[in-house]
């Protein structure tokens, strides 16, 4: 079944195109009128199965066993996903000139379709997207995570942060040049969290825990023992939490551009809070807006040396990412995380790395996080990135740092 079975993704460049619309198989992407549409996963595979199966009625029950296999959930929630998926593509209940309803039964692809399809490509050694092998695995509390493997070196696994796609961040100038240049030196594994990209958008629990709980999932999930652990951003506290718990797998730890404490956890004054909970309310105002002035403002925190390119390169990765309401839970559970107490227990060796000039996470946090962990390691990179481009001085500084490092501590 596409997306669901694990192992390697498939090479064929297959996509079907009806109505305005297009949907990608390879590149998991709906476009319709020429725009990417932010889609949940399971609506994805709801739509790909229909598509693929449009000869005839699928029932309820065939939809259920395809998106959620071994999953129990209510015919309630499959209901939820045909209305997303004919929101995405412009139809609906009453019109059903795409997808029709047959009661009793289940549903039917009937718009007119172009299957467009090449034979499976011969794997370029020289593209790592091409080498990259995405596979799924389920937690305690049934969250789908989507994880992805890079790369022959020796392992280097990624805590997730969000804004990923394991696939789209391929085509993105925000994230290719990380991947593409980590997974050269390393077997490369991350994983898109709950909430975001190929992972399950409709989720419960946010918080600090369950993240935790995810990244063992991945980890075992994988296959693998001992390993170093890199932390970007919101998944620093993540991996300092693992690598206090699991010192015997964590080999060693690398931080950029993180904190021990979240927005509204740090925040001392009342400036400082009302700071934090603008930040949320400008998320909740903007970020499902087809005008992305609102989500301009968080590409410029992140990159404010990016270019307009790259600004909408950004806007393009937040809007792609996530839904609006994963977009505000997200902030709201990041802002109150606080791993003071838990950073000064990490014992394994331990590489802190921050922008002198970050604006979204200053270059104090980086300095007060590696005054808790114990004998770790600060390097200050001349930038004012809080993710660093491929084409500034800071990125070789950034791998060789890291490669100096690991070479010298596993």
């Amino acid at each position: 079944m596409l997306w669901r079975t694990p192992g390697p993704v498939q090479t064929a460049a297959v996509r079907f195109e009806f109505d305005g619309c297009v949907l990608d198989l390879q590149r998991y992407e709906l476009q319709r009128d020429g725009v990417a549409v932010p889609i949940e996963p399971q609506v994805f595979d709801v739509l790909a199965h229909l598509a693929r199966h449009r000869d005839r009625v699928v029932t309820k029950e065939e939809l259920l066993d395809e998106v959620w296999g071994n999953r129990f959930v209510s015919e309630s929630a499959l209901t939820s996903r045909i209305k997303a998926v004919r929101r995405a593509i412009g139809d609906d209940g009453t019109a059903q000139r795409i997808i029709r309803t047959v009661h009793g039964r289940g549903y039917r692809f009937v718009g007119d379709v172009r299957e467009v399809g090449t034979a499976p490509a011969a794997v370029d050694g020289s593209d790592p997207r091409r080498q990259q092998r995405i596979r799924f695995c389920t937690t305690s509390d049934d969250v789908r995570l989507a994880y992805a493997t890079v790369g022959d070196g020796p392992p280097l696994v990624k805590a997730a942060n969000w804004l990923s796609h394991l696939d789209y961040d391929w085509e993105s100038p925000v994230w290719r040049h990380w991947w593409r240049d980590l997974s050269a030196r390393h077997r490369l594994v991350r994983y898109d969290e709950r909430g975001c990209g190929l992972s399950d958008w409709d989720v419960d629990d946010f918080s600090l825990e369950t993240w935790v709980a995810d990244l063992e999932t991945v980890v075992d999930a994988a296959d693998l023992d001992r390993f170093p652990l890199l932390g970007l951003s919101q998944g620093g506290p993540v991996a300092i939490t693992y690598a206090a718990r699991h010192p015997e797998r964590v080999t060693a730890l690398v931080l950029y551009g993180t904190f021990a404490q979240g927005r509204l956890a740090r925040a001392r004054t009342e400036q400082a809070v009302d700071e934090a909970r603008l930040h949320v309310q400008l998320m909740r105002l903007g970020w499902g807006r087809d005008e992305p002035a609102f989500r301009r403002v968080f590409a410029m925190q992140f990159m404010p040396h990016g270019t307009l390119e790259q600004w909408d390169a950004f806007d393009e990765l937040q809007r792609r990412t996530t839904s609006p309401a994963n977009a505000v839970r997200f902030i709201e559970a990041f802002s109150v995380v606080d791993v003071t107490d838990v950073a000064s227990t990490v014992s394994v060796p331990t590489l802190v790395l921050h922008a002198r000039g970050d604006a979204r996470s200053p270059v104090e946090l980086g300095r007060q996080l590696a005054a808790l962990i114990p004998e770790s390691r600060l390097v200050t990179l001349e930038s004012h990135n809080h993710l660093l481009l491929g084409d500034e001085p800071a990125w070789p500084r950034f791998l060789d740092e890291v490669d100096s490092f690991l070479a010298e501590v596993t």
